[in-house]
């Protein structure tokens, strides 16, 4: 817990637990945190009324509903899904809400969370490498004279060695159209924009030049491309601080959720240039987004950043995204023997590729291990420092293609399997992303199986993220209302229901949630929850089985992804998505792709251990690893067939194991 942020103590009577939480959290949060369980199908909406407890002692803000008496405000009772902890406060269940009728009585399993990884800007500092690849310099020069009559790209280049040490100097013709016409407009002060090579120092090429003192103000865009999800942050690159962020859907879901169903569309006669202008047209949106962000509203000093104040944007994506991205044919990278047409890739300008920003901008992309371990996993890999350990890791980025790296500072090995879009919400009847109104935590009253929702932003309930997906499943296995096989067992209850897709679980009744119709999650969903774990998990499997180690040898795992971020560890090796390991050994990183971008933005020294990280990478197509497809078979059921693998998950399940 942030120590800046004010805390709070929550009380629960008559459990009499007591919590922590940050000032304005809500009530039915503060409970889930305390491993209590109140039922609330609303998430938040505070229509269901089935929330209510009894305040004591101290002060709530709001938990007033029209399900509430003016008579039972007075007397103390709020709803938890809408009231704020602003106070040390006691609360108590009341005698009419035990167990049978909802409310407290139950108690939630104490879940395991991860370390989080967090980049510090200082670190690169402290050692030296915060050395962006493109930097602004502002120059004085002498005047010409009748005795210095140099011509004025001679004058510039000889002021960059003599002022900056920078002694071999290339530029473009645009750039030379300006120089006259530049050094005079401020009486030759003038701000250059330098593209500084990985290796050299001393060598650069001249990118931009502006009339005045601009060294001030130098900004970059990182963005990971992902399958389902494209992310973008602006980056203040002389300070290494985030401005904005932003992120939409990848509109080539259009066309396609995987990568394979992509490549077919891009096969087609005019298919592969709209699947770049798809792509770039999301990252311009976002490019918009992020400017528009960045309008300060204090007094940081900023201004408005204009479009042209963009010198850089480094991206990080899979194999077949920066393809289709590049507008190269991605056709043999489905077809053995899998032969992408590079795995690196040059220095570019945003015009080449469309992109909304200046001309002179320069696109920095991330190098590719095979077809299928692409630039998304060296950056991930990069700016989670698992290069740079002594301990045998496991890295796993948890997405619609889940990559897997092994090794640590000697040797690492990669794969790739096709996990499918259910843990970014894609391929769920409800699914969504991780927004307002998603639900992204849940537990269960196993005597009545009724639910206590949580979502994002404390809104009613709109549909199911990948967390909340996950615990979901975990949650309804562990009470024994699902078998192995995923399916709903023999359960009289009005929650579980025949629907269009077989059964149903019904989340969130239609006057409880922002969606017109009943929020649910049927057997269709968990089998295609199902069968994205197993990929993962038999990816794990084999990848450790072909050098030679064991799930016991690993000393830690690092976990990526925009889902891996949030990611319940005791559900997920619930589930079996995850080996079963001490929690102490797991790591998170969040958007791996996304911070190794971001890093490369800030560091020339990053990107040129880039190029001996993809060297020492050895890379494993699974699809051509006999043991995988056995390993997946074992992987399809809750958690597994082989129920040694996961003790501690037999022990968490209180019914019993049955297919």
């Amino acid at each position: 817990m942030d120590d800046k942020q004010p805390t709070c103590t929550v009380t629960f009577l008559p459990a009499n637990k007591s919590i922590k939480v940050k000032n304005k959290t809500s009530l039915i949060k503060s409970a889930q945190k305390a491993g209590l369980h109140i039922n609330a199908s609303c998430g938040g909406a505070g229509v269901c009324g089935k929330c209510r407890v009894l305040l004591e002692q101290g002060t709530l803000e709001g938990g007033k509903s029209e399900k509430l008496s003016a008579e039972e405000y007075k007397s103390g009772y709020r709803q938890a899904c809408i009231a704020e902890v602003i106070e040390d406060i006691t609360v108590r269940i009341p005698e009419e809400s035990g167990r049978q009728k909802g409310g407290l009585g139950t108690e939630i399993p104490l879940r395991h969370h991860a370390r989080m990884h967090i980049f510090e800007i200082n670190d690169l500092k402290k050692a030296g490498i915060f050395y962006p690849p493109v930097e602004k310099l502002c120059l004085e020069l002498a005047r010409p004279t009748t005795h210095d009559n140099r011509a004025d790209l001679g004058r510039l280049i000889q002021g960059l060695a003599d002022q900056r040490n920078k002694h071999r100097i290339t530029t473009s013709l645009p750039v030379m159209k300006k120089i006259r016409r530049t050094l005079r407009e401020k009486d030759f002060l003038v701000t250059v924009t330098l593209e500084n090579p990985v290796n050299d120092k001393s060598k650069t090429h001249l990118l931009n030049i502006q009339p005045g003192k601009w060294d001030h103000r130098n900004f970059g865009i990182a963005v990971d491309i992902g399958t389902t999800t494209i992310y973008g942050v602006l980056i203040d690159l002389n300070s290494g601080k985030v401005l904005a962020k932003d992120s939409c859907y990848n509109p080539q879901m259009s066309y396609g959720e995987d990568v394979i169903a992509r490549i077919i569309y891009a096969e087609k006669p005019k298919g592969l240039a709209m699947m770049q202008e798809l792509v770039v047209d999301a990252m311009n949106k976002i490019i918009e987004n992020v400017l528009k962000n960045s309008t300060p509203t204090d007094d940081s000093g900023y201004g408005v950043i204009k479009r042209d104040e963009i010198n850089s944007i480094t991206i990080a994506g899979n194999t077949t995204m920066t393809h289709l991205l590049l507008e190269l044919e991605p056709d043999n990278i489905r077809r053995s023997p899998y032969v992408p047409v590079s795995t690196f890739f040059p220095p570019l300008r945003a015009a080449d590729l469309n992109l909304a920003l200046p001309s002179h901008c320069v696109v920095l992309l991330f190098p590719a291990i095979s077809s299928y371990v692409g630039g998304d996993i060296v950056a991930g890999v990069m700016g989670s420092g698992m290069y740079r350990t002594e301990l045998l890791t496991l890295f796993i980025d948890v997405g619609t293609n889940a990559e897997i790296v092994i090794g640590n500072k000697e040797w690492l090995a990669c794969a790739a399997c096709s996990a499918g879009p259910a843990f970014e919400g894609g391929g769920i009847t409800h699914g969504m992303r991780a927004v307002e109104g998603a639900i992204s935590d849940f537990s269960l009253n196993p005597a009545t199986l009724e639910p206590m929702n949580v979502t994002e932003g404390n809104k009613a309930p709109l549909g199911i993220c990948g967390s909340g997906l996950l615990i979901i499943v975990a949650t309804l296995f562990e009470n024994g209302v699902l078998n192995q096989s995923g399916k709903f067992n023999d359960i009289d209850s009005p929650r579980i229901r025949e629907g269009r897709s077989g059964k149903e679980y019904v989340l969130a009744w239609q006057d409880e949630c922002a969606a017109d119709h009943d929020i649910v999650l049927n057997e269709v969903d968990i089998d295609n929850f199902i069968r994205a774990k197993a990929a993962i998990f038999a990816g794990i499997s084999t990848l450790l089985a072909q050098v030679g180690l064991e799930i016991s040898d690993l000393e830690q795992i690092i976990l990526a992804g925009g889902f891996g971020s949030y990611i319940d560890l005791d559900s997920a090796m619930t589930v079996g998505l995850l080996p079963e390991v001490d929690p102490e050994k797991i790591v998170y990183v969040g958007n791996g792709s996304l911070m190794g971008a971001w890093m490369s933005e800030l560091s020339n020294h990053i990107r040129q251990d880039v190029v001996k990280v993809v060297r020492k990478m050895t890379s494993f197509e699974l699809s051509e690893v006999a043991d995988f497809k056995d390993h997946y078979v074992a992987s399809i059921f809750l958690p597994h067939t082989d129920l040694s693998l996961f003790p501690k998950a037999i022990k968490r399940n209180r019914h019993g194991y049955s297919q």
